[in-house]
């Protein structure tokens, strides 16, 4: 992962052709690990994570440096870094997953040095206890350095309209590469066997999964495969497009089918990609962990990234957008991200470097705090790119997350609702009906409810949730719409915010929308300036599982639950604010009874005892104040 990254216009091709969005939704096939077969310190231990990624000779030059000749105060900082007094450090700060260097496109020849590093480090890190992930693809090559081990690689490069290679930003001796070039693929199983079995590693990471295919000729001919392959000769004579062979990959500008083709083409090739990896890495070593880097969940689809589609090859991805916070009255939080992680069973990796970051991931994420600081040349930071300290106040919330894993493991989300995000809706809609989904999302997170995301290639799993949120979802399938016919026909429920299936999945308008036939009382419908908080309560039978009241903005929260106990996890956003006397009422399991309430946090010893009312099936109580983090257990 880099820190500075830079917005392309010209995408990385396809590793291997889908049929399309449509097909993919159907049947993407899930190369993420079930629980039972992974390495069971993930599930027991969690991830406490260091990092310090990038081998010497591309600090050397990311530096300034005219070349990659590292200084002899570079070279001894670096020795230090790799050093057991320094392993000794990391675990001391309580760390157990160490994120290191492997691969970064320079080549073998030229990275043989700090490839032979990384193996003795890994090793120290490994006899010390910790876990190993290696960075071990960039998506760019370092040309100046590469071509001269590989000439031919000049033939990998991803180029843009006007036929020139497209640099990582201003860093002109980085080349972005073609992933679907065959040989491109053969030298990077090379690398990917490097590191499972000279290395050892845990954990494979794959870098700057944001870009997909270019205007080469390789690309433009996958995509003309691609066009006949998903749609029949009429329908793209009917839009223009006579002869699909002669077809090129359209203008940015373009909003026709054609423009439309591309981008699922576009976003499908960096799934395919992601999949061609872990397959191979699999065929080393079955328990690999797989990771990728597409960076966070957002309200809309970031070009050309589908989490629904991505994140069904692997156990995890990074996410290093913005910090959260609460700024000026507006909350800026990760949840989405961690919340599309958990759906996926993958764990979100994020810096943290305060306590708050460490409340977030801990309230939503999936067995992983985070990344708690940077370790390039031996000295301790925040992040990349950020030469603070490591703020000595993280220390209570590491030994929360090491000696409370009985809050955190194996728990489940509990939601009362699910919220599609429909791809073609939301990158092909309208504006006004595609932002509806994302500001959906924010009213339940703001408002404290039990809700989960649910993306496309879930819409088998849809019995997981009692009520399903479609706002916006102007484009959908057929499949899709059969899909949420069996879902109503089976019991559940919708809230539909807005038009509802108003063209099919390529944005081409339906006769009549699909499911306005469906039993009115399965269905609770709300314009797009209604009452939104109150449709989505009807549809839920006019009770929500979870309901948090507090006089400030700028409190959240999840609902999770293990055998025998549901958590409330309470995220104070405002830290310099401490939240006073917040009420919770918090569904139970039918047939079960309260027993007790505790308050658990990493700012207290002991855990305090609640008083608590239980009426219908529900518990109230109040938590005293927030400070930054509160786990209410509600014990059965």
């Amino acid at each position: 992962m880099e820190m500075k990254r830079t917005i392309v216009t010209v995408l990385l091709a396809a590793l291997s052709l889908s049929s399309g969005f449509n097909a993919c939704a159907a049947g993407t096939p899930l190369l993420t690990l079930p629980d039972a077969k992974r390495p069971e310190w993930l599930r027991r231990d969690g991830i406490v994570m260091a990092g310090s990624w990038e081998p010497l000779l591309f600090r050397v030059r990311r530096d300034g440096a005219p070349d990659y000749t590292p200084t002899a105060e570079q070279r001894a900082a670096y020795e230090r870094e790799h050093s057991p007094a320094m392993v000794a450090k990391l675990k001391s700060l309580g760390v157990n997953f160490v994120m290191m260097h492997c691969f970064k496109g320079g080549g073998f020849e030229a990275e043989r040095e700090s490839m032979a590093d990384a193996v003795k480090f890994a090793k120290l890190c490994r006899d010390a206890g910790m876990r190993v992930g290696v960075y071990s693809d960039s998506s760019t090559l370092m040309w100046d350095l590469f071509f001269k081990e590989v000439p031919q690689a000049k033939d990998w490069i991803v180029l843009d309209p006007g036929g020139q290679p497209i640099t990582y930003g201003k860093a002109a001796y980085r080349y972005w590469r073609d992933r679907n070039h065959p040989d491109a693929l053969a030298y990077f199983r090379k690398v990917m066997r490097f590191a499972v079995e000279e290395i050892k590693t845990d954990l494979i990471h794959l870098d700057n999964y944001i870009v997909g295919p270019g205007y080469d000729e390789n690309s433009a001919a996958r995509f003309r495969q691609y066009l006949r392959k998903t749609f029949p000769a009429s329908l793209l004579k009917e839009h223009g497009i006579a002869d699909p062979r002669a077809v090129r990959p359209p203008a940015p500008t373009d909003t026709s089918l054609l423009a439309r083709a591309w981008a699922d083409f576009s976003f499908q090739s960096i799934v395919d990609a992601y999949f061609e990896m872990g397959r191979y890495a699999r065929s080393l070593r079955p328990d690999i962990l797989m990771e990728c880097n597409p960076s966070g969940v957002t309200p809309t689809f970031r070009w050309p990234v589908d989490h629904g589609r991505l994140l069904r090859g692997g156990e995890a991805f990074w996410d290093e957008g913005r910090h959260p916070g609460f700024v000026k009255g507006t909350l800026a939080t990760r949840i989405r991200t961690f919340k599309a992680a958990r759906l996926m069973n993958n764990s979100a990796f994020v810096y943290v470097i305060n306590p708050l970051e460490a409340a977030e991931s801990m309230a939503f994420n999936l067995d992983c705090l985070g990344a708690i600081c940077w370790f390039e040349y031996g000295e301790i930071a925040q992040k990349p790119g950020i030469q603070k300290p490591m703020s000595p106040a993280l220390a209570p919330y590491v030994k929360f997350f090491h000696e409370r894993r009985d809050l955190l493991r194996d728990a489940q989300v509990v939601a009362d609702v699910a919220v599609l995000r429909s791809f073609p809706s939301i990158k092909f809609g309208p504006p006004e009906t595609a932002k509806l989904t994302g500001e959906v999302e924010d009213l339940l997170i703001a408002n404290r409810c039990a809700f989960q995301l649910v993306f496309d290639t879930q819409l088998d799993e849809l019995s997981r949730w009692p009520a399903l949120v479609m706002a916006g979802c102007v484009a959908l399938s057929d499949a899709q719409v059969k899909a949420i016919r069996r879902y109503v026909a089976r019991g559940g429920r919708l809230c539909v915010v807005g038009p509802l299936a108003t063209h099919n999945e390529w944005m081409l308008p339906r006769k009549k929308p699909a499911l306005d036939d469906l039993p009115p009382d399965r269905v609770v419908r709300v314009g797009e300036k209604g009452d939104w908080l109150d449709a989505i309560r009807r549809a839920c039978g006019g009770q929500l599982s979870l309901s948090v009241t507090t006089d400030s903005p700028g409190l959240c929260a999840e609902l999770t639950e293990q055998p025998n106990r549901r958590m409330v996890h309470l995220v104070n956003y405002r830290t310099d604010n401490p939240m006073k006397d917040t009420t919770v009422r918090v569904a139970l399991p039918k047939g079960r009874a309260a027993k007790s309430v505790t308050l658990a946090s990493p700012d207290r010893a002991n855990d305090i005892t609640l008083p608590f009312k239980e009426e219908a099936g529900f518990v109230t109580f109040a938590v005293p104040a927030v400070g930054v983090y509160e786990i209410a257990v509600v014990t059965f």
